[in-house]
């Protein structure tokens, strides 16, 4: 089954807080996500893995006149933004939230765990077709 885990930051004011850490806070919380892609790849488990333009670069996509794109946004009133996903091929959803938790888990200033939150939600399947 696929999942796809979310991971969501505090919104802040637009830019990513990463920026403020320490050059060795940042870079080991990178080899943190770089081992885990590839243990979650070795293991047969990664399907996809990809961190997010910071939420000051984000804009709202409608279809406006003449089906035309219309942007609206940033919104500084969100509370959280999408810093980054994995999509996940695992045996069950038990296995997912181990993988998330691993993921909450990644350290951040001096260190300590992040413990940010990661949504963990179900890909859904085509319907079956009657071919």
């Amino acid at each position: 089954m696929k999942y796809m885990l979310m991971m969501n930051a505090p919104r802040g004011d637009g830019n990513f807080a990463v920026m403020k850490w320490s050059p060795a806070e940042l870079k080991a919380h990178v080899a943190f996500m770089h081992s885990l892609n590839n243990d979650l790849r070795n293991a047969g488990e990664l399907v996809s893995a990809e961190g997010l333009a910071s939420p000051g670069e984000a804009k709202l996509v409608r279809a406006g006149k003449n089906g035309q794109p219309a942007t609206d946004g940033v919104f500084p009133e969100t509370k959280e933004y999408l810093a980054g996903f994995w999509i996940v091929d695992v045996e069950n959803a038990e296995r997912a939230y181990q993988i998330a938790a691993k993921a909450s888990s990644a350290p951040g200033p001096g260190g300590k765990p992040l413990i940010i939150p990661i949504e963990v939600r179900q890909v859904m399947s085509a319907p079956p077709t009657n071919d």
